[in-house]
C-alpha cells in the first residue's frame, strides 16, 4: 500500500470538507458554485489526475479503503473537470471488486445529471427534487443490490423516451456553465 498518496488523498478530500462546512455555516453555497469551492476542487482534481497518471486509479489495494474513498469524493466534486469524471468512471468501471460499488454507482448518475440524461441508481437531486432516472424497476433493484436505501415511490420521475434532451430546468446560467465546461 502506498502510504504517501494514501494521506495526500486522504488530506485532499478533508480539507474539501472543511472548506465546504465553512461555506456552508456563512451560507455562501446556495448561490451557485462558490469560485472558492471550484478552487478547491480543481486543485484536487489536478492533484488526482496526476496521481493517476503515476499509479492507476488508487484502489482499496493501491491505497487502502478510506483513500480509495477520499479519492472518489475528490472525483465527485470535480464537477469543472468532466474528461476527469468520465475518465475515473472508466478506471473504476474496471477496477474489478477494488473500489466501493456504491462510489461507481454515485458516480455514473453524477456524470448523467451534468450532461443532462437520466440517471441509473437514484443518487443524484436538484431542485425539484430526485433526478429523473431511466427506469424505475431496474433503478429499485440496482439501490437494493448496492444498499443504497430506498426510495420514497411518488418521488421518482421515470425517463422512457428521447424527452430527457434537456432534463435541466431553464436555468441559462447553469447550462452556459455547463457548456463552457464541457458537459455539453
Amino acid at each position: 500500500m502506498n502510504i504517501q498518496i494514501a494521506n495526500e488523498l486522504i488530506e485532499m478530500a478533508r480539507h474539501d470538507l472543511q472548506v465546504r462546512d465553512k461555506l456552508l455555516k456563512e451560507g455562501k453555497l446556495l448561490a451557485g458554485y462558490h469560485p472558492e469551492m471550484e478552487s478547491v476542487h480543481k486543485k484536487n482534481a489536478a492533484c488526482l489526475n496526476e496521481i493517476i497518471n503515476a499509479i492507476g486509479y488508487p484502489t482499496r489495494l493501491i491505497v487502502g479503503r478510506e483513500a480509495s474513498d477520499a479519492a472518489w469524493l475528490i472525483v465527485q466534486h470535480a464537477i469543472s473537470e468532466p474528461a476527469l469524471m468520465r475518465k475515473c468512471y472508466e478506471l473504476l468501471s474496471r477496477s474489478d471488486g477494488e473500489v466501493n460499488p456504491q462510489n461507481l454507482a454515485y458516480l455514473h448518475d453524477r456524470i448523467c445529471y451534468f450532461e443532462g440524461r437520466p440517471q441509473k441508481y437514484g443518487t443524484q437531486f436538484d431542485n425539484r427534487g430526485l433526478y429523473p432516472v431511466e427506469d424505475k424497476e431496474e433503478m429499485i433493484r440496482l439501490r437494493k443490490e448496492l444498499k443504497l436505501g430506498e426510495l420514497e415511490q411518488n418521488a421518482i420521475i421515470e425517463i422512457k423516451t428521447d424527452e430527457h434532451k434537456n432534463l435541466h430546468p431553464d436555468d441559462l446560467e447553469f447550462n452556459s456553465w455547463r457548456k463552457q465546461v464541457g458537459w455539453i
